[in-house]
């Protein structure tokens, strides 16, 4: 399908910046846009429903799962995150640039439901300073972080499959190379 040359999946570990980065991105080029994510996590300070997320009862997100409306989701530290199809087609046929910001378990979902969709895999600079950005967030418990710590290293080892990866040293730089690689793949989109 070559509407799929128009969605890009960012994932990576927990506290490298992903949200960022993209949020850096369409703050400078609103000519991209992103899908909403689904969850059942508890809302955090400043966050707002539907901008953020999607928020969800457990009950409501495994109802729309079970309906096939949810295209992928994962459960991480005990609550779900999906993606809702409606979010990806409505963009990918509209030929509009579409970004999901999703865990790394999802993003191999996607790329398997939408194999042209480029998967973007973003590294933290060290695991010194993913663990320092983990802890200055200062949302989790101890337990909670060294669950994340342990998970980034398994998802950097298996990030081989990705189709592109970013180190987040700096926000504006890394998000500009993100639209980069955008930029590239459109183009070549354009030229089937």
């Amino acid at each position: 399908m070559k509407d799929e040359k128009y969605l890009f999946v960012v994932s990576g570990p927990s506290g490298t910046g992903k949200d960022t980065i993209v949020a850096k991105l369409l703050e400078n080029h609103p000519e991209i846009e992103h899908t909403v994510s689904a969850t059942t996590r508890a809302m955090r300070p400043g966050e707002r429903e539907g901008i953020n997320y999607h928020y969800m009862q457990k009950a409501d997100f495994e109802s729309r799962l079970a309906a096939g409306e949810i295209v992928e989701h994962t459960c991480y530290c005990g609550n779900y995150y999906g993606t809702l199809r409606s979010e990806i087609e409505r963009h990918m046929q509209a030929h509009i640039p579409v970004i999901l910001v999703i865990e790394v378990e999802g993003a191999g979902n996607i790329k398997r439901m939408y194999p042209g969709a480029t998967t973007i895999f973003v590294l933290p600079p060290d695991m010194e300073e993913l663990e320092r950005r983990l802890r200055c967030r200062g949302s989790e418990d101890e337990a909670t972080i060294q669950k994340r710590l342990k998970r980034a290293g398994e998802e950097i080892a298996n990030s081989v499959a990705y189709d592109e990866h970013l180190v987040n040293v700096e926000v504006a730089s890394c998000a500009e190379s993100l639209y980069s690689i955008i930029q590239f793949k459109l183009s070549h989109a354009k030229e089937e």
